[in-house]
């Protein structure tokens, strides 16, 4: 039979959380570097933005599970339709610089001032 027993370094209930909260960080990490790495795709840049916004929901959708609270959960809400309206004002200008100047870039971009 399995007893819980806390070491004073290494507590054996928090590895799943510690996995997960890795897991997160790692997506975290690879947007963020998308985004940096990235000077020319438009497109790849909001998949990066996207991917590094819906991996803090995960971290609130983590904790959420992990303390028997529901409130992680609904800011996690709030934070993937956040996203999907950020999204949505990505891809209408994408559109429109697409329909502008028949190339989807970066540079693009800066002749949408208006």
């Amino acid at each position: 039979m399995l007893n819980y027993i806390s070491f004073t370094i290494f507590n054996l209930e928090l590895i799943p959380l510690i996995i997960c909260f890795n897991f997160s960080l790692y997506l975290f990490m690879f947007g963020l570097v998308g985004i940096i790495w990235n000077k020319r795709s438009f497109l790849l840049m909001l998949l990066c933005i996207e991917l590094s916004i819906f991996s803090t929901g995960l971290v609130f959708i983590f904790f959420s599970i992990f303390t028997y609270n529901f409130w992680g959960e609904v800011i996690a809400l709030l934070v993937i339709s956040s996203a999907a309206a950020e999204t949505a004002i990505g891809l209408s200008l994408l559109i429109i610089s697409y329909r502008l100047g028949d190339k989807i870039n970066y540079n693009s971009l800066i002749n949408l001032r208006g």
